[in-house]
């Protein structure tokens, strides 16, 4: 049997190796804090979530056919919870056992036993399982999940269980064991086979030995301890094909309930993230991929779902129209939510990508090949190299991981040289990505940066900017403006407890208020020495 919950015609390999990049990955975007939430304290169901969200779907159908899993799932959470319970108890039933089978130091009867033991614990929750099915199939509508009870119904009929249980008591042999065997030329054993005994059930004469006997037998003496080790040995070859089928038998159903766990707990994990976001009201929503030509990017209302998750107040949401723009250049205010945004893009573009919904009133996207992250780091503390050195040294790992169609997502890059060397090196790095159709974000302060492409008149390129209010206060939206000649370097002269004369240059001023009742709408930033 399989599930196929995650994928339709395969399992979910849980074994493979995470995307490259997924280090930088997880760190720019906080994706932490997304998965403790999905998590809720369960080791297991953060290493699923993390599996599942980092191994983005190629494809919309694959997508759209987890996102209908997913709705039947956030319509029953107590049933899909059930069945998590029941195959998380199953293999903790095979930990509870006495004793095992496979181990080179038992014997096939041992093993036979334990074999027999796990696969009589593994009915019962076969039992369960089925009984969920009969009871709550016909309330769900993925094909994904009707396939799965379809499943259950069909091949663990009352004829199967009826037949299993029969079987697994008369590999109990509590009426002895019946092994035939042949005489090789030496006059040892071979050919052993294990034959079926009947019912199993002798008569206690027979089991005394009173009575007339209808077949040749001995006896062994009670402390004959060779002949026992002997008597033992024939029992075990015997018994040993029977022994090795048990095992396979368990293992088989064994592998069906780690599979069954691992794709049940993401979306358990999903119910888990659902719960928090609607406990803060959270907007969300089941994003589109988009079927039609790339690129395509459409939001309402997008916001951090990580910072949901960390904020306790609200937390502000950007609309966003840019269809057919590979490339979207954010500038504006310091501290406006020009990074936000970037992390929201790239948390919702990563839950599109593995069925999950995103944190946004709408939200449409294309299916990217990859999703990089770029961000500004702080400086090597063990100074064996320089700041702009990592930056192209990180740059230079991500180029040799790319392919056509995916995301990249730069936050202040090159930053680790001055305005003209910085804006030469990032142009060049983004019109070589858009030359092998990736699709770009780029948040930047570089003016120069942000205006050659203003100056080119590219249609394919979306200016958006950080507003910021006369008083200096920000809203965090994003509006759809070319980008100023400044970073209101300002306002940040002002925090720091500056003051401007307008004859002399910046003078520290005690307090930071400015003398003679000038305010800090008295001077522009570009006559700040240094600021733009």
């Amino acid at each position: 049997m399989k599930a196929h919950l995650l994928y339709q015609d395969r399992d979910f390999d849980f074994a493979a190796p995470l995307p490259p990049g997924h280090q930088d990955l997880t760190q720019d975007l906080e994706l932490t804090t997304l998965l403790a939430a999905m998590a809720a304290d369960d080791k297991f169901l953060w290493e699923v979530a993390g599996k599942v969200l980092l191994a983005s779907l190629p494809d919309a159908d694959a997508i759209c056919y987890r996102q209908r899993i997913l709705a039947d799932c956030l319509a029953h959470p107590q049933v899909i919870r059930e069945m998590y319970d029941i195959a998380t108890a199953a293999l903790l039933d095979k930990r509870r056992l006495w004793g095992g089978y496979g181990s080179n130091y038992q014997t096939p009867s041992g093993n036979l036993s334990g074999a027999v033991g796990h696969l009589e614990a593994y009915v019962a929750r076969l039992r369960q399982l089925r009984k969920i099915a009969d009871d709550h199939a016909e309330e769900f509508r993925s094909d994904g999940l009707r396939a799965l009870f379809a499943t259950l119904q069909g091949e663990l009929d009352d004829e199967y269980f009826e037949e299993v249980s029969y079987h697994l008591k008369q590999l109990r042999f509590r009426g002895g064991v019946l092994i035939s065997a042949e005489l090789d030329r030496d006059n040892g054993g071979m050919g052993f086979v294990l034959r079926a005994t009947g019912d199993g059930r002798r008569r206690w004469r027979q089991r005394l030995g009173i009575g007339q006997r209808s077949t040749y037998s001995f006896t062994l003496a009670p402390r004959d301890e060779a002949g026992a080790q002997i008597l033992a040995d024939l029992t075990s070859r015997g018994m040993n094909l029977v022994a090795n089928a048990a095992a396979q038998s368990a293992d088989h159903i064994d592998s069906y309930f780690t599979m069954l766990r691992g794709e049940l707990g993401f979306y358990v994990s999903c119910l888990n993230l659902a719960d928090r976001l609607a406990a803060k009201g959270v907007p969300v929503t089941t994003p589109e991929p988009a079927q039609s030509a790339w690129p395509a990017f459409s939001c309402t209302d997008l916001r951090d779902a990580c910072l949901e998750l960390q904020s306790s107040g609200p937390v502000v949401g950007n609309d966003v129209q840019g269809d057919g723009k590979p490339l979207v250049i954010i500038t504006g205010a310091n501290s406006g939510g020009k990074s936000t945004f970037l992390r929201s893009v790239g948390v919702a573009q990563l839950m599109m990508q593995c069925g999950l919904f995103v944190t946004a009133a709408a939200y449409r996207a294309d299916v990217t090949c990859g999703i990089f992250t770029h961000f500004i780091r702080e400086e090597d503390s063990s100074m064996t190299s320089g700041r702009l050195d990592d930056e192209l040294r990180r740059m230079s790992a991500i180029v040799s991981q790319l392919k056509p169609h995916c995301l990249m997502l730069f936050n202040e890059s090159f930053a680790g040289t001055n305005e003209r060397e910085g804006s030469e090196i990032g142009y060049q790095v983004v019109r070589a990505l858009l030359d092998v159709s990736a699709k770009v974000f780029f948040v930047s302060h570089r003016f120069d940066f942000a205006d050659r492409f203003r100056r080119e008149r590219d249609r394919a390129v979306l200016f958006l900017r950080a507003e910021r209010q006369p008083d200096g206060r920000r809203n965090y939206k994003l509006a759809v403006k070319d980008p100023l000649p400044t970073s209101f370097g300002e306002d940040l002269y002002y925090q720091l407890g500056g003051w401007l004369d307008e004859d002399k240059a910046a003078i520290p001023a005690v307090g930071g208020a400015p003398p003679d009742g000038r305010t800090s709408s008295g001077a522009r930033s570009s006559d700040l020495p240094g600021l733009r």
